[in-house]
């Protein structure tokens, strides 16, 4: 999605914690009828790490924990480890409908940002990247929590669909560490329990909720970076 606060559609959003055995059984029926995401090779997965941004006061997570509406938080993401595509982002919810705002940025920004300072940014810079900046200096935000997990994706047309298969959902708080690959990370659910997302815009197609439905999956409201913020705020306390 480009970098701007126009042209941007609002995508439903549902998350479900799941057992092992219930999403290796969803991932392979709905595998049979959605298409893998262009990007996951021969694989059929990728790894993705995100930073995720809050200020001294822990809003966003409170937010998130009281279901305030509108919200947004920042974070910045890439895929395998590897520099070559980093992507600043900025989810925003309102009304049970999410969007997100993305754009590129250097490994040179992003290695500021997670050293602890602030880029430089000029009229020439990302929208997305001057709004940042912006709240780092007006509200102290800084990188708070690295959230990782493996992620099998699948896609289908109509509806803009995308059905995501999360494991081994783990946080840290060793920002600087953020490219390691060796990262030390803790895993903050149940042994066995993943996670399941499904997008869409207007519409799911009838075929795929019908796979979907085995009425043992668990809706939950909170994001992975909530469960990790709320994993790494516990261990300080103790």
């Amino acid at each position: 999605m480009s970098d701007s606060p126009k042209n941007v559609k609002w995508r439903h959003e549902f998350k479900y914690l799941s057992p092992e055995y219930i999403l290796s059984y969803l991932e392979k029926r709905t595998g049979a009828v959605m298409l893998h995401d262009k990007h996951v090779g021969k694989s059929g997965c990728y790894a993705i790490r995100s930073v995720y941004f809050d200020d001294m006061y822990n809003t966003c997570y409170y937010e998130n924990e009281s279901g305030t509406d509108p919200r947004e938080k920042f974070r910045i993401r890439i895929y395998n480890c590897s520099i070559d595509r980093i992507s600043l982002e900025l989810k925003q919810r309102e009304k049970s409908r999410c969007h997100k705002i993305s754009t590129p940025i250097s490994f040179d920004d992003c290695r500021t940002i997670i050293d602890g300072g602030i880029p430089e940014v000029s009229d020439d810079s990302p929208y997305l990247l001057k709004k940042l900046v912006m709240q780092m200096r007006s509200r102290l935000l800084r990188p708070c929590v690295i959230v990782s997990y493996e992620r099998v994706p699948l896609i289908w047309k109509a509806g803009n669909v995308r059905v995501t298969f999360d494991r081994n959902i783990r946080s840290s708080s060793d920002i600087a560490s953020f490219f390691d690959p060796k990262l030390a990370c803790r895993p903050i659910l149940p042994a066995g329990t993943n996670m399941i997302e499904v997008k869409f815009d207007e519409f799911l197609p009838d075929f795929i909720n019908e796979v979907l439905q085995t009425g043992r999956l668990s809706q939950t409201s909170f994001s992975k970076y909530y469960l990790c913020r709320k994993y790494n705020l516990a261990s300080e306390t103790l």
